[in-house]
C-alpha cells in the first residue's frame, strides 16, 4: 500500500486516477439507491427523503470531511434511531431532530471527542469490522427469500464476473460490469425479477430548500433532544470508526476533528433539505476505495452527484436494475470487509484469550442488536472490565521484617504494581495485622496510586493498625501519587 493517497489536484491531472474515481462514484450510486430506499422505510418516510439525504450528505462530506474517499450517505443506524420520532411526531420533528443532531455533532467534534477513539481497542475494532460484515450478508438474504428461480443463478454470475473480471482487467470496476450485464440479460431475456423499481417510488424532482414547521420551544426541545443526542453519537461513533479502517487500508492518516465537524455539517445542510440524516457508511465506502480504488474526495463528490442524477434524470432506467445485480455486490463487499485473519486456528491460539473475547462480544451484540453503536460500546467496557482484571492481578505485595540498631523491629511491606480500584480493594487484606510489631511501613516505591479507592484503602488500613496502638508510615509515593495522597487522606470518610 501507498503511504501517500493522490490529492484531487493529481487525480484531476491524471485520466486513470480520475477515470478510477467517477467509475467508481458510479458504482457506489448505484448501490446506494436500493439501501437510502429501504432505509428510508425503516424510519417511516418517503423514499425520496433518504435518497436525498444520501446526495446531500455525500456531496457536503466530500468537501468538509477529513478522510477522503469515504463515503457518508442515509443510514440504517441513524434511521433505527430517529423511526420513534417519526411515528410518533411526523416528519417535521424528525427534520427537526436531524439538525438538532447535526448541531450537537459540532458541539462535540468542537471539544475533542475524537480524541476518544484511541480507547476502542484493536480487539475491538476488529469485533466492528466483522460484525459489519455478518450485517452486510444478512441484509441481502432478504432479497433471497420467496424469489425467482433465476435470482439465484443471477447472483452467482454476478459474484463471477466481480471476483474473475479483475485478473482479467482492471479497466473498469468489476461491479460495475455486473450491474450492467445482468441488467441487460433481464431486459433481452424478459426475465421478470426483483428490480429497483419494486424497493419503492424515486423522486421525479430536486430537494428544494426546507424549514421544519415545528414550535421553536423547550417543549420540542424535550421531545426531540433525546434522539437528536442518539443520533449524534451514533453517527459520530460509525464515522470515525469508518475513518479510521480506511486509514489502515490506505495507510494514510485522517483529521478525526474535521471529519465530526463535517458530519455535523453534513447533517444541518440534509435537514434543510428535507432528508433523514446519516452518517458514514462503511459498506458503501469498502466499495469506494477496496474495491474500486478511490482515494479521493472526487468520488465521494460524484457519488452524490451520480445518485441525484439517477433516480431523478434516469429514474425510469434505474427502477430496471436487477435486485440480484445489487445483492452480488454487497456479499462480495461483505467478504471483503471481513477479517478473515481474525479467525484462522492459528491466530486465534496466539491471540489472548480475553483479546478474542472481547472481538466475540462485539460481534455478538452488533449483529443481535442491528447496532453497531451498541456493540461498540459493549465492546469496550468488556475490554476494560477485562483489563482492570488482568491489571489487579499484578499487584504484589512482599512483608520483611527488619531491625535497627536498638532490636527495635518494623514490618516493612513492598507493593509492586498499580493501585486503583480493582486492585486495591484486595490490598487490606494482604497485611499481618496481629502479628506485626508496633512499627509498620508500607513502601510504595513501586507502586502507582490512581484513585481515590486506593487512598481510601491506605486510610483503613492505617485506622487498622492505629487500633491496635501500631505506628505507620507510607513511603516512596512519586509525585503524582504523593499529591493525589495528600490531598484525599483523611478526607474520604464522613467519620
Amino acid at each position: 500500500m501507498s503511504s501517500s493517497s493522490p490529492t484531487v489536484r493529481t487525480a484531476l491531472r491524471s485520466p486513470r486516477l480520475l477515470r478510477t474515481e467517477v467509475l467508481a462514484g458510479l458504482v457506489v450510486a448505484l448501490a446506494l439507491i436500493p439501501e437510502a430506499i429501504s432505509f428510508s422505510i425503516i424510519a417511516g418516510v418517503d423514499p425520496r427523503v433518504g435518497l436525498f439525504a444520501s446526495f446531500t450528505m455525500a456531496v457536503t462530506i466530500s468537501f468538509l470531511g477529513g478522510r477522503p474517499a469515504m463515503i457518508s450517505a442515509a443510514t440504517g443506524a441513524v434511521a433505527l434511531v430517529i423511526a420513534p420520532v417519526m411515528r410518533e411526531h411526523g416528519y417535521d420533528h424528525l427534520i427537526a431532530t436531524v439538525l438538532l443532531g447535526g448541531i450537537i455533532q459540532l458541539v462535540l467534534a468542537a471539544v475533542g471527542v475524537a480524541r476518544l477513539m484511541r480507547f476502542v481497542p484493536r480487539s475491538v475494532m476488529i469485533g466492528f469490522v466483522n460484525a459489519l460484515a455478518t450485517l452486510i450478508f444478512q441484509a441481502q438474504l432478504t432479497h433471497l427469500v420467496d424469489v425467482p428461480w433465476a435470482v439465484y443463478p443471477m447472483v452467482a454470475v454476478g459474484i463471477a464476473v466481480i471476483v474473475g473480471l479483475p485478473r482479467v482487467s482492471a479497466v473498469v470496476p468489476a461491479p460495475l460490469v455486473a450491474i450492467v450485464a445482468l441488467t441487460a440479460f433481464t431486459l433481452f431475456a424478459a426475465v421478470q425479477v426483483p428490480d429497483v423499481g419494486d424497493e419503492g417510488r424515486l423522486p421525479d424532482s430536486l430537494p428544494s430548500w426546507f424549514v421544519p414547521d415545528v414550535p421553536w420551544d423547550l417543549d420540542t426541545l424535550r421531545t426531540i433532544a433525546p434522539y437528536a443526542l442518539a443520533m449524534a453519537v451514533v453517527g459520530l461513533l460509525e464515522s470515525l470508526l469508518t475513518a479510521s479502517l480506511v486509514d489502515d487500508l490506505t495507510d494514510t492518516p485522517s483529521d478525526k476533528t474535521r471529519e465530526g465537524l463535517g458530519q455535523g455539517a453534513a447533517n444541518v445542510v440534509t435537514a434543510f433539505f428535507g432528508g433523514m440524516g446519516g452518517c458514514a457508511m462503511i459498506g458503501q465506502t469498502m466499495i469506494n476505495v477496496k474495491v474500486s480504488g478511490a482515494r479521493t474526495r472526487i468520488s465521494t463528490f460524484l457519488a452524490g452527484v451520480f445518485l441525484l442524477l439517477l433516480v431523478v434524470g434516469l429514474g425510469d432506467v434505474v427502477a430496471l436494475i436487477p435486485m440480484a445485480a445489487l445483492v452480488a455486490v454487497m456479499v462480495m463487499v461483505s467478504v471483503a470487509t471481513f477479517d478473515w485473519h481474525s479467525v484462522r486456528p492459528s491466530t486465534l491460539r496466539r491471540m489472548p484469550r480475553s483479546e478474542t473475547a472481547v472481538m466475540l462480544v462485539t460481534v455478538a451484540v452488533t449483529v443481535l442488536s442491528h447496532n453497531l453503536a451498541i456493540g461498540v460500546v459493549v465492546g469496550v467496557l468488556t475490554a476494560m472490565t477485562l483489563f482492570a482484571r488482568r491489571v489487579a492481578h499484578v499487584t504484589r505485595t512482599h512483608r520483611e521484617l527488619v531491625e535497627d540498631e536498638h532490636g527495635r523491629a518494623t514490618a516493612v511491606y513492598r507493593v509492586t504494581g498499580e493501585l486503583f480500584f480493582a486492585s486495591s480493594n484486595d490490598l487490606a487484606t494482604q497485611f499481618a495485622y496481629a502479628d506485626d510489631p508496633d512499627r509498620v511501613v508500607v513502601d510504595l516505591s513501586q507502586a502507582h496510586v490512581w484513585d481515590a479507592s486506593t487512598v481510601a484503602t491506605l486510610d483503613a488500613i492505617t485506622a487498622k493498625y492505629a487500633a491496635r496502638g501500631t505506628e505507620v508510615s507510607v513511603t516512596g509515593l512519586d509525585g503524582h501519587s504523593a499529591e493525589r495522597h495528600d490531598r484525599l487522606t483523611g478526607q474520604l470518610s464522613g467519620h
